[in-house]
């Protein structure tokens, strides 16, 4: 059952604003979207929508903090492809990209709004990807001498460091790359590739 009342309308209000804010970002890039369009697709004032938010930087946080939901909602591989499977959606939304790096320089400062949510979203997915790592280790699939911390964060700053650049130079083929690394990594092709 739907949650009734202004609570349940202001949860309805901000994921309709989030969801608007994707889809723009995704189409118009971030550093082209500004906060009075956002406002204007949802039928709210500048100051109507941070009401929801506290902040442009908390709004940009909470696009980041959805489309993490709905990658891990919609992603159905298990094993490394889900590397691969992430560079090629976010290739067809470089705004994302952008709002992802811009966000991600941001959080180096301790009081912006990213940085917590940069630090869980690192910690979940090298936790996440070396559990993985375990499992194809137990299977065979990865050699026992790799330390599966190290190459989870190998992992996800390459694929953090490949879309900076790939923003920079859209001829990089980000996939050729983590192919590479993991074979370096493993002696073996990279699973999706």
């Amino acid at each position: 059952m739907a949650k009734r009342g202004p609570y349940g309308k202001g949860i309805e209000r901000r994921e309709q604003i989030l969801e608007a804010a994707l889809r723009t970002i995704s189409e118009r890039g971030f550093l082209a979207t500004s906060v009075a369009e956002l406002a204007e697709a949802v039928g709210l004032s500048q100051s109507g929508l941070l009401h929801y938010f506290g902040s442009k930087e908390e709004l940009f946080v909470a696009v980041l903090r959805k489309r993490n939901e709905i990658d891990a909602s919609t992603l159905e591989n298990p094993g490394p492809e889900i590397l691969v499977e992430i560079i090629r959606r976010n290739t067809r939304v470089p705004g994302l990209i952008e709002l992802f790096t811009h966000m991600q320089a941001a959080a180096a400062d301790p009081r912006h709004p990213a940085h917590e949510f940069m630090r869980e979203h690192y910690e979940r997915g090298t936790a996440g990807f070396a559990e993985l790592l375990r499992g194809m280790q137990r299977n065979g699939l990865v050699p026992e001498t790799v330390d599966p911390e190290v190459m989870a964060t190998a992992f996800m700053a390459l694929a953090d460091g490949l879309q900076s650049r790939w923003l920079i130079d859209p001829s990089i083929d980000m996939e050729f790359y983590l192919g590479q690394c993991w074979t370096q990594f493993t002696g073996r092709k990279f699973p999706g590739t």
